[in-house]
């Protein structure tokens, strides 16, 4: 049971939409209003998976499919096959008193020139962009993003073709983050996940095997000895 100070993971799911202009891959990357829940951040389409979601069933792929799908209407205009979607990661935030998400991530290539349409109230702005781009645009402080969004776009960005990147998301299992953190004597902070050395303890000074987020301000530098990608 989780303590009462922790607030009870709310499901949720992500698509991240994918195609490629003059060779490069290029990703969907919306930005929050300032005034909600991780207002000001790039983030890709994507909510809460509600009740309706699961069409009078119980299999949560099914219903957070299908809640990334609406959301992706509902934020940007596109329409979507939630059955195309390829499931490549779940994130779940440490056990903290705030509002938290445990969220599917998903991907999916877009095909054509859909246009972009934005409410203006939930979400304020909209680009295509570079993986690569992103993260420097991230570390230039020329845009904000969280650790989830961040590791999703380098893996992204080690990858030349929408094709490639797809394939092996569909012939890897899902990658499971269950997050921990800690403070670094240099006064930044480390995301911890499965296989780093600190990890258990959450204690980010203990000597070994790393795979962790670094944070620094805006220098996110991402160390992970225990496995490739």
């Amino acid at each position: 049971m989780p303590k009462p100070e922790v607030s009870e993971p709310i499901p949720a799911a992500t698509v991240v939409l994918l195609r490629e202009r003059e060779g490069r891959v290029e990703v969907l990357m919306l930005r929050k209003n300032a005034a909600i829940d991780f207002g000001g951040m790039w983030v890709f389409p994507g909510g809460c998976i509600e009740e309706e979601d699961y069409n009078g069933g119980d299999d949560i792929d099914v219903a957070a499919r299908i809640a990334a799908a609406r959301e992706t209407v509902e934020e940007t205009g596109i329409k979507t096959d939630p059955d195309t979607f390829v499931w490549f990661a779940h994130w779940t935030p440490p056990p903290i008193p705030q509002k938290r998400f445990r969220t599917w991530f998903y991907a999916a290539k877009i095909v054509g020139d859909d246009a972009i349409s934005i409410d203006g109230e939930e979400i304020h702005d909209h680009c295509w962009i570079n993986p690569q781009q992103a993260l420097d645009k991230q570390k230039s402080g020329e845009i904000k993003v969280v650790a989830p969004t961040w590791v999703t776009l380098y893996y992204l960005s080690r990858y030349a073709s929408v094709e490639a990147l797809l394939e092996r998301f569909s012939s890897t299992p899902p990658k499971r983050y269950l997050t921990h953190f800690g403070k670094l004597e240099s006064g930044g902070r480390a995301v911890l996940w499965h296989g780093d050395a600190g990890y258990e303890a959450w204690d980010p000074s203990i000597a070994g095997d790393r795979h962790r987020l670094v944070i620094q301000g805006d220098d996110f530098t991402f160390e992970n000895t225990v496995e490739k990608y």
